[in-house]
């Protein structure tokens, strides 16, 4: 009798202790959500006749963005070093295959990420490109992009130029008119071809009170009215040795 209450009792305690973590995974899950996805607001304030006359007067440009540790963080199945804290849900989970092996990507996006390309994308033709694998890269894209068609055009690991064991992003795949575009990405030897034409930002993995893409909004609203990136940009080459 004692050792079938003893038995009940384990019992009772494991499906406790399975309901509490479910809970708590949800709780942590909807407190993420939230802190991510916080009212924030930018004011796009009408523009001036001289302010919409100057904009008239240069080119729509491109903006090229970078995808893991700029824009997300993710980890695949059986990743060593966890950069998360366990416990911490993805956004999303991408199941693709690599060399017929099936790897599932746990994929985190760093805070206010949508908020941030909704923004973007009324100023700048938006292009990814990542030193990652095509069929892991447009998985992500697909999902930042959530049926808005603002990340259209995109390049992978195929278009980047190998040196010095690195990937560097060749800009001149997409435009020739180095004048009009940029690229935010968190790797310095990605731009290394093109230090004039870069927005370093820090990398990001789990902080979800990250506001560095905020932070750049202002920024990147001034950066369209210039007709030469140039000319601004590159009064920041100390700060890509720092990130």
């Amino acid at each position: 009798m004692l050792k079938q209450i003893q038995m009940g009792l384990r019992a009772f305690l494991l499906l406790a202790s399975k309901i509490w973590n479910f809970i708590c995974y949800v709780l942590r899950k909807q407190i993420r959500t939230i802190i991510q996805h916080q009212t924030v607001r930018y004011d796009i304030i009408p523009f001036s006749p001289l302010s919409r006359h100057r904009l008239n007067l240069v080119k729509r440009k491109i903006m090229v963005l970078d995808l893991d540790e700029t824009l997300i963080h993710s980890q695949h199945d059986g990743v060593i070093r966890n950069m998360v804290k366990p416990g911490t849900p993805p956004d999303f989970v991408l199941k693709v295959t690599i060399d017929r092996h099936p790897v599932r990507f746990f994929v985190h996006k760093r805070p206010h990420v949508d908020y941030f390309l909704d923004i973007v994308s009324q100023w700048y033709e938006l292009v990814v490109f990542t030193a990652s694998m095509e069929i892991y890269g447009a998985a992500v894209a697909d999902k930042l992009d959530n049926n808005r068609g603002i990340l259209r055009k995109r390049y992978y690991r195929q278009h980047c130029t190998v040196e010095y064991g690195s990937y560097t992003k060749e800009l001149l795949a997409i435009t020739e008119d180095l004048s009009n575009i940029f690229i935010l990405d968190n790797s310095p030897g990605a731009y290394r071809a093109y230090p004039d034409n870069a927005i370093p930002i820090r990398s990001w993995f789990s902080d979800p009170t990250d506001i560095a893409l905020l932070n750049l909004l202002p920024i990147l609203d001034a950066l369209r009215f210039t007709s030469d990136v140039r000319s601004v940009l590159s009064r920041n080459l100390h700060l890509h040795h720092m990130w």
